[in-house]
C-alpha cells in the first residue's frame, strides 16, 4: 500500500469520526422521540452556528454545512458558558446517563498513605559484644573454631598468654606469701595493676587455677560468634579485636525509604514486615530510628526497625518488604485518582455545578494513596467531580474556550434575529457568489477548476471556495 492510499484511508477515518461527532452534537441538544409533553422551556439564545469540522467558521443560521453538505451545523448557546469565568459545558441529564458520566463527592480528610519499601534483616549492633586482647601476647588456645558458632555466657573462648600479665601475676603471688607490713601495702597495688590490665576480680580470684602467664577469655553474653579474626598460636596486639558475639534473639530490619516518601515517617511509626523466606507470615514492629543520612546512589533514607526473634528463625541478610503507616498530615480535599486529568504540566478536574452544567478547573495536587489524591488548591470539600467520561467533557470545554478567545469582538447574529424560514434553499437563493476554486476538505491543498465528486476520495464531493462568504468569520 503506497502513501497515497494510506492518506486516503486516514482521511476516510477522519470523515467518519467527524460524522459521529456531528451526530453526537446534534443528539446533545435534541429531545428523545416520544418524550412526554411538558411545559415549553424558555428559548435558549443561540450565539452562532458552526461546523464541527471547522469550528472557527461561524454562521448565523442552521442547516447543512456549506463546507461539507453531509454535515449539519451545530448551535452554540449563550448559556453554555459562564460569563468571564472558566468554560462551562451544559449536557442534558439524559445524555449524561447515556455517556455513563459518574460523579463523586469531594471529602476533606488527612491522607495517610501506606508505603511499601524493600528491607534487609541485620544484626542489632547495639547488642553486639566484642572480645578483644587486653594486652599483647599469644593465643595459646582457641576454643571457638569457626564463625557463627553458638556460645553461652561465661563459656571459655581462648587462652591469652602475655608477658605483661605474667609479670603482674608473678608479683601478685610473691606479695601474697610475704609477711612484712610493706608487702601488704604493695599487694593492693599489685591487684590494682591487674585490674588496669583488664583482669576482673573473678579472674584474679581464679589465678591459682590458671596456667602460668595465661588468662582465659570468656564469652560476656550468649549468642553467635558473627566475626572470628584469629587462629590458635597467633600473636595479637593490645586492643586487637579477636571476635564479635551477636544476640540473634533481637534483630534490626533496615528499610530503604525513597526520599519523596519519607514525610510522616519517624520513630514509633507502626510497620508490617513480610520476609521473603516465609511467605504469608507477617511480623509487626515499630520504627526505632530514621537514620539522618540519604544514600547518594539510591536517594533513599534508612528506617531502622527493632524486631524480636525469639525462635531464631530470622537471619541477618534476609530480604523483606516493609509496609509503613506514616502519621496523617493536614486535612485537604480528596478526589478519586480517576477524576484527575493530567496534561503533563498541570492537573485538572471536571466539577459538576448542577443543572447539567460541568466546568473544568485547574487544581494543584499533593500526595496520593489508596486511590485518592490530595488537592492543595482549586477545589473545596462538598463539591462534586466527574470520575468517568471527563475527557470528553474536558475536550468540549477546551473547544469552547478556544473559540471564545478566537472570536473577534464584533457581534454575531443570533437565531432570534434571523428569519424563521432561513433554510439552505433560501441561503442558496441569495446574491450570487464568485467561486475561486474547488477543493477536497480532507486535502485542502489540492485545487480544482470545477465541482463534483472528489478524485482523491470516493464518496466525497468537492467544496467551493468563495471570494467572500457572508455570515462567516475568518
Amino acid at each position: 500500500m503506497n502513501r497515497h492510499a494510506v492518506a486516503l484511508a486516514g482521511a476516510a477515518l477522519a470523515a467518519a469520526a467527524a460524522a459521529a461527532a456531528g451526530y453526537w452534537a446534534g443528539a446533545h441538544h435534541m429531545a428523545p422521540a416520544g418524550a412526554a409533553p411538558h411545559a415549553p422551556a424558555p428559548a435558549r439564545k443561540v450565539l452562532y452556528w458552526y461546523d464541527p469540522m471547522a469550528p472557527d467558521k461561524h454562521f448565523d443560521h442552521g442547516g447543512a454545512s456549506p463546507l461539507m453538505p453531509s454535515m449539519q451545523l451545530v448551535p452554540k448557546y449563550a448559556d453554555a458558558a459562564d460569563g468571564g469565568g472558566a468554560p462551562t459545558v451544559r449536557i442534558d441529564p439524559r445524555v449524561q446517563q447515556n455517556l455513563g458520566l459518574r460523579t463523586a463527592l469531594v471529602r476533606v480528610a488527612a491522607l495517610a498513605p501506606s508505603v511499601r519499601v524493600p528491607a534487609v534483616v541485620d544484626w542489632d549492633r547495639r547488642r553486639s559484644q566484642v572480645v578483644s586482647a587486653r594486652a599483647a601476647g599469644v593465643l595459646s588456645r582457641l576454643y571457638v573454631r569457626a564463625p557463627f558458632d553458638r556460645v553461652r555466657a561465661g563459656q571459655a573462648l581462648a587462652v591469652l598468654e602475655s608477658p605483661q600479665w605474667a609479670s603482674a601475676i608473678a608479683e601478685l603471688r610473691a606479695l601474697e606469701h610475704a609477711q612484712s607490713p610493706q608487702a601488704h601495702a604493695l599487694l593492693a597495688a599489685a591487684r590494682q595493676r591487674l585490674r588496669v590490665l583488664g583482669i576482673s576480680e573473678a579472674e584474679i580470684a581464679g589465678l591459682d587455677h590458671a596456667p602460668a602467664g595465661g588468662i582465659v577469655l570468656r564469652a560476656p553474653v550468649s549468642g553467635t560468634v558473627s566475626v572470628l579474626d584469629v587462629r590458635a598460636g597467633q600473636s595479637v596486639e593490645a586492643g586487637s579485636e579477636l571476635m564479635r558475639i551477636d544476640d540473634p534473639s533481637r534483630l534490626w530490619v533496615d528499610a530503604r525509604i525513597p526520599q519523596a516518601e519519607v514525610a510522616g515517617v519517624d520513630a514509633g511509626t507502626p510497620v508490617r514486615i513480610e520476609v521473603d523466606a516465609f511467605p504469608g507470615r507477617v511480623y509487626h514492629g515499630r520504627v526505632e530510628a530514621l537514620l539522618p543520612e540519604v544514600d547518594p546512589a539510591t536517594r533513599a533514607q534508612t528506617a531502622r526497625i527493632a524486631l524480636a526473634n525469639p525462635g531464631g528463625e530470622l537471619a541477618p541478610g534476609m530480604f523483606a518488604t516493609v509496609e509503613l503507616s506514616p502519621r496523617g498530615g493536614t486535612p485537604h480535599p480528596l478526589v478519586p485518582d480517576q477524576a484527575l486529568i493530567s496534561t503533563g504540566t498541570h492537573n485538572r478536574v471536571i466539577v459538576d455545578l448542577g443543572g447539567g452544567r460541568l466546568q473544568p478547573r485547574d487544581v494543584r495536587v499533593g500526595a496520593s494513596a489508596d486511590g485518592y489524591t490530595e488537592v492543595l488548591a482549586g477545589l473545596s470539600g462538598g463539591e462534586r467531580v466527574v470520575t468517568s467520561a471527563q475527557f470528553l467533557v474536558d475536550s468540549e470545554a477546551e473547544l469552547d474556550g478556544a473559540l471564545a478567545r478566537l472570536q473577534p469582538p464584533q457581534p454575531v447574529a443570533s437565531a432570534a434575529s434571523a428569519p424563521a424560514a432561513a433554510t439552505p434553499a433560501a441561503a442558496a437563493a441569495s446574491a450570487p457568489r464568485r467561486v475561486l476554486y474547488w477543493y477536497d476538505p480532507m486535502v485542502p491543498g489540492k485545487h480544482f477548476d470545477q465541482g463534483g465528486p472528489s478524485p482523491l476520495m470516493a464518496g466525497m464531493n468537492l467544496v467551493p471556495k468563495y471570494a467572500s462568504a457572508p455570515g462567516a468569520q475568518r
